[in-house]
């Protein structure tokens, strides 16, 4: 991550043909990015060799940790659907990563379709998909800005022209916390709660250091060799993010992502009655897609997730 990234991209459908090709000539195929490993395994397209590569390691690593990253996506829905339920009409999702199923717009959008969403993230890859695919329905808006998780102030100064700060918003820090150390992490997300009015909600989720050690430790070093470290945190450290905030915990707490209200969910359309001899053809890459998310264990999960209120 970079804190002096360009300027902002905006707009629904704002992307101009020569700013597309400027952000275009910015990605880095060569090397593997979080957010394109990310969306191999949620059965994405965008996504290049290397990052293949760092997905197939940590595979090898934990051979059912594709499950971490499905459940992590899945609890992200269950959250932003219980805010839009709640009467919550706005999203800053920082972090972003790539458009996939269900992204935080589609999920508001379908509870409430006047719903705004704001989406951050500072990789060219993301934002060149973004103007393509993040589109609002007619009644709501999104946006999406060109900012560093790092430089809190600018995503607060450009979510501005899209969200309501005097109305409630839902700060969505899915799986991107564990890119930034502590001495950054905590006084990043207490400047954006700060911002945020009374009725908000932040959701969270981070890599755990005391969910089976042992396996997440061979795949943060696998990835770490691919060139981005990730910041494992135990319970009480995920914790901190709520009451170093005053923030209420919503039920149940803390708890691995699998556990956070689950339902029964076919999460990807191909993992709905899959043809088992052609799953059986394909790597063991390509096979997780077609996994059942709901065959899971508390062995599998290696992630923390948290919803909470600010009174």
């Amino acid at each position: 991550m970079s804190a002096d990234a360009p300027a902002p991209v905006r707009g629904s459908g704002s992307g101009a043909p020569d700013a597309t090709a400027e952000l275009r000539k910015r990605i880095d195929t060569t090397k593997a990015h979080p957010a394109r490993v990310y969306d191999v395994f949620l059965g994405g397209k965008d996504n290049y060799p290397a990052d293949r590569d760092a997905a197939a390691m940590a595979l090898v690593a934990n051979p059912r940790g594709y499950l971490t990253v499905r459940h992590n996506r899945d609890f992200m829905r269950r959250a932003v659907t219980l805010a839009a339920k709640g009467g919550t009409r706005q999203f800053l999702d920082v972090g972003t990563g790539l458009p996939t199923q269900q992204n935080v717009h589609q999920i508001a959008q379908a509870v409430a379709p006047d719903s705004r969403v704001v989406y951050v993230d500072n990789d060219p890859v993301v934002l060149v998909h973004a103007q393509a695919l993040l589109t609002s329905g007619p009644e709501g808006r999104t946006d999406y800005i060109e900012a560093d998780l790092r430089d809190p102030a600018k995503i607060l100064e450009v979510a501005r022209r899209t969200l309501d700060f005097d109305r409630p918003i839902a700060l969505v820090l899915a799986a991107v916390l564990h890119f930034i150390e502590d001495d950054e992490a905590y006084p990043i997300v207490k400047q954006l709660v700060d911002a945020l009015p009374s009725g908000s909600h932040l959701v969270l989720s981070n890599v755990s250091s005391d969910l089976n050690p042992e396996q997440v430790g061979q795949v943060t070093k696998a990835f770490k060799e691919r060139g981005f470290a990730m910041v494992r945190r135990s319970h009480a450290q995920v914790e901190r993010f709520v009451t170093d905030n005053g923030l209420d915990m919503l039920d149940p707490g803390v708890v691995p992502v699998h556990r956070w209200r689950p339902e029964q969910v076919i999460d990807l359309p191909e993992a709905n009655d899959p043809d088992a001899e052609f799953v059986a053809g394909l790597d063991k890459l390509d096979r997780t897609r077609y996994r059942d998310i709901n065959d899971v264990t508390d062995a599998d999960v290696s992630v923390y997730g948290v919803m909470a209120r600010k009174p």
